[in-house]
């Protein structure tokens, strides 16, 4: 009470403008919310049980397992199960002190490598699913996180280049960051997926999802790698002097020395681009991929759910802002947890 006398009724102007504000949150909270919840038809299989003029979440509710996992086939839908647990395993070791850094980033690529080949059934006994067969969520989740580990190797690179002494590699280090920095992805996925087939040899192919995996790292490398470089810029000489002093050299003074403090100084930088990316995935639908919201535009043309566009796109907003939300918090955890030496 003392801090709302203080903050929002201290003044007859702040009053009003309190009033105001809240007289404009009931205004357009409360039909929403009777849209939303109230008024909203929960139960049901068809459109004709949608009757109440509310949201039709029957709708979201039918279609839930196609945006989840697209076409991939029901019977083997467990695989993509399994390995969203075995990845949420993986990333939640970022959050445990007791296991550092480099063993929760080797987990994380090694969940990836042994995902890859769940998925697709390629090298097992397991039968081969085609990646045109994958959509919804799931290639939302494939995309982005299979985009960041291809990345981030290439964007550290990219970043030491870039500061590198040596005039060849600084130029097509800064070359290589510009160019991709200032096209925008939809012409790489375009580029990724109807022209580089011309440039291959008669008979030879790549798959598409592979296509699009490539042009969306390469992309994000570059954005990435400006990110880790002002890291860089941030670590004060007397490091690298410190490190020459003990023998070590450039790339040991990198690994043990630079790279984690720029890195350790950069995680909200780092978790922006994750996000922009994740969000960005959804141009794969130029390209003929549904991932998570491509798939709810098309399931809105099936002549059973016409004219419910809204509940579609209200529940991808829904679903989008949650995941984004959990990586701010699971961004907030890691810088929590990497300053835990200067509390």
């Amino acid at each position: 009470m003392q801090w709302t006398r203080q903050n929002l009724f201290s003044s007859w102007g702040n009053t009003l403008t309190t009033l105001l504000i809240l007289a404009g949150l009931l205004w357009a909270l409360v039909p929403l919310l009777d849209w939303l919840i109230v008024s909203a038809d929960w139960r049901g299989s068809k459109r004709v049980d949608c009757s109440s003029g509310g949201a039709c979440w029957v709708y979201v509710a039918e279609r839930f397992d196609q945006f989840l996992y697209g076409f991939y086939p029901e019977e083997e839908r467990w695989r993509v199960d399994l390995m969203a647990v075995v990845l949420l395993g993986s990333l939640s070791l970022f959050l445990w002190s007791r296991v550092s850094g480099r063993t929760a980033t080797a987990c994380v690529f090694l969940s990836l490598i042994i995902g890859w080949f769940t998925l697709t059934g390629g090298e097992s006994s397991l039968p081969p699913i085609e990646t045109r067969l994958w959509g919804g969520m799931m290639l939302t989740i494939v995309l982005t996180v299979g985009g960041l580990a291809l990345a981030f190797p290439v964007a550290i690179l990219l970043a030491l280049g870039r500061r590198s002494t040596i005039p060849v590699v600084k130029i097509f280090c800064t070359a290589f960051i510009e160019l991709w920095r200032g096209v925008p992805l939809i012409t790489v996925l375009f580029m990724a997926s109807v022209m580089l087939p011309l440039f291959l040899p008669d008979g030879a192919s790549v798959d598409k999802l592979l296509r699009a995996l490539i042009g969306v790292s390469l992309f994000a490398g570059a954005y990435l790698a400006e990110v880790i470089r002002g890291g860089l810029q941030a670590i004060p000489r007397g490091q690298y002097e410190a490190a020459a002093a003990l023998g070590l050299g450039y790339w040991r003074t990198m690994y043990y020395v630079i790279l984690p403090q720029a890195l350790r100084h950069v995680i909200p930088g780092l978790l922006n681009t994750v996000i922009a990316l994740f969000k960005d995935t959804t141009l794969v639908l130029i390209i003929g991929m549904f991932d998570f919201l491509g798939i709810i535009q098309a399931s809105l043309n099936d002549q059973e759910w016409l004219g419910l566009a809204a509940e579609g796109y209200v529940f991808a907003g829904i679903i989008y802002w949650a995941i984004c939300f959990s990586l701010s918090r699971m961004s907030k955890g890691i810088e929590l947890r990497s300053n835990t030496h200067r509390v």
